[in-house]
């Protein structure tokens, strides 16, 4: 399971989800984006911008889906 999170997300916070990816093990994967919050918005004048959080979160699925496929 891929976890895309935003780390200002006040719906699923990382400190609730952290610990079930942790019982996962090995079949989570988290991507915590920086300044993104629940839709992966991120604030206009904010550290990322959209442009680099859409850039990694494709870029944690393309990691992830080649992981899956190669197991």
């Amino acid at each position: 399971m891929l976890f895309l999170q935003g780390a200002r997300d006040e719906f699923a916070q990382a400190a609730l989800l952290e610990p079930v990816i942790a019982r996962l093990g090995k079949l989570a994967t988290l991507c915590l984006l920086p300044g993104a919050d629940h839709s992966f918005k991120v604030p206009a004048r904010g550290a990322v911008t959209a442009a680099e959080i859409n850039d990694e979160m494709l870029g944690a699925l393309e990691s992830w889906t080649d992981a899956v496929t190669r197991a």
